[in-house]
């Protein structure tokens, strides 16, 4: 093989085992993102909730991305991607098993605690996982394969998805707010625990599930970088992100992406229900078609991106998003929940792709870059919460979809400009930028 041909190769030899195994935790977090926001719909109809105050579980949720991810950088630094591995793996199984006192004290504030240690483990795990795959194999195909690996996300988002429609939404009693607020409390009371006992459910059967993955990832030997155990230092490390143009931007639009995204599905089973009148359990079928064909659509673009460059793949998805957004907020009936569906094949490549592009070049500084832009999953939580707030005030939740088409505005504007600010960013460094730290690798236990 010569030496060109090796260069092109998407994974490095000897990483095959542990890119499969890296690669299962995109699934598996997948599984927990969409489990959480059919949680929404759930709380909605189980505590009689506004769309504001469901939205604080995205808060929990993402608000614990934010707060994770640069710990988990210092973590990854100081030691190594496994050791960050295991821990968030550790957090997202107590996070899971809280799940289980939470159903029976049936206090909303114990569930929003549980789904925050869940979170921080998620956040830990991107945090190490994302930089990881990168790292796997050569720079030039470091986005592609970052894609490859984010593509099996979708595959955990529909089986999450289709849990919560087996276990929780068809379990909900279809009593309405107003038939519950004529209930006497002990009635209420009974409603409810059924109601929370099978929210438990998927996830305490998770965690042992997860437990089984944490062990093969302990017993496993897994590359590590060469600069883990290396001095640590923050400030410095700081500064010259703040200074490098396109990573800075990237991170901006990973937070109004991530928003976005969330939105957009945090609120399908709402929206649905109010265009085609069905209860949480018909409307999320059409949540489940949404995230096939995101699903369908990585796997798609990630193909593409062997003819076409990225940027260009993150401009044309971002403007076709925000045209079906238009149509979601404009039509009504099948032709919105349609055009809804359709949103999320163009947004399956966002995550990735901007991912990708930003820490491209961040050399040493790759891991506090990555937890920068897993940091920014608090969009998440922000422009959700914005979003219900807007639905609650207008009363439709069509409007509320004005907040997701400005994030896709951002994203595309960020695509468009995102070659220059490259350039720029190799300029300031004295017009060579590093490279990514993902020759350097040897085998460890």
């Amino acid at each position: 093989m010569t030496t060109a041909t090796k260069k092109k190769s998407l994974i490095r030899t000897g990483n095959i085992w542990p890119f499969i195994l890296i690669t299962s935790l995109f699934f598996l977090w997948g599984l927990a993102n969409n489990m959480t926001d059919t949680l929404l719909a759930a709380f909605k109809r189980i505590m009689s909730m506004s769309d504001f105050q469901t939205s604080w579980i995205q808060m929990a949720f993402y608000g614990a991305y934010f707060c994770l991810a640069l710990p988990a950088a210092i973590l990854i630094k100081k030691y190594t991607y496994k050791t960050g591995i295991l821990v968030g793996l550790g957090l997202f199984i107590l996070g899971s098993l809280l799940f289980y006192p939470a159903s029976i004290t049936m206090a909303y504030g114990h569930f929003l605690i549980a789904l925050y240690v869940l979170a921080g483990g998620l956040s830990i795990l991107e945090t190490a996982a994302n930089p990881y795959i990168v790292a796997m194999g050569p720079e030039e195909t470091g986005t592609r394969r970052l894609n490859l690996a984010q593509s099996f996300n979708p595959i955990g988002s529909i089986m999450g998805v289709l849990l919560s429609k087996i276990f929780i939404l068809s379990e909900l009693n279809l009593s309405s707010a107003e038939e519950r607020a004529t209930m006497d409390q002990e009635q209420l009371k009974a409603i409810q625990s059924e109601e929370l006992t099978a929210v438990m459910g998927p996830y305490v059967g998770a965690a042992l599930f997860l437990v089984v993955v944490w062990l093969a990832v302990k017993f496993t030997n897994m590359p590590k970088a060469s600069d883990a155990g290396g001095k640590l230092d923050l400030l410095p490390t700081f500064r010259r992100l703040v200074k490098t143009p396109h990573y800075v931007w990237a991170v901006v639009a990973q937070f109004f992406y991530v928003g976005a995204q969330i939105g957009i599905w945090s609120y399908t089973i709402r929206y649905v229900m109010q265009e085609v009148q069905l209860n949480e359990d018909g409307a999320s079928s059409y949540y489940m078609a949404a995230l096939i064909l995101f699903m369908v659509s990585r796997f798609i673009f990630t193909a593409l991106m062997r003819y076409v460059s990225p940027r260009i793949l993150l401009l044309l998805s971002a403007v076709a998003a925000a045209a079906c957004t238009l149509v979601v907020i404009y039509g009504s009936g099948f032709l919105g929940v349609y055009a809804l569906i359709a949103i999320s094949g163009f947004m399956s490549l966002m995550f990735p792709t901007i991912y990708g592009m930003g820490i491209r070049g961040l050399g040493d500084d790759t891991k506090v870059g990555g937890s920068g832009l897993i940091m920014a999953i608090l969009g998440g939580a922000v422009i959700t919460s914005a979003q219900g707030y807007v639905s609650d005030v207008t009363q439709d939740i069509s409007q509320a979809f004005y907040v997701p088409l400005v994030c896709f505005a951002v994203v595309a504007i960020y695509a468009a400009v995102s070659g220059k600010l490259e350039r720029n960013s190799i300029n300031k460094a004295g017009g060579e930028a590093e490279a990514l730290p993902s020759d350097t690798f040897q085998k460890v236990g």
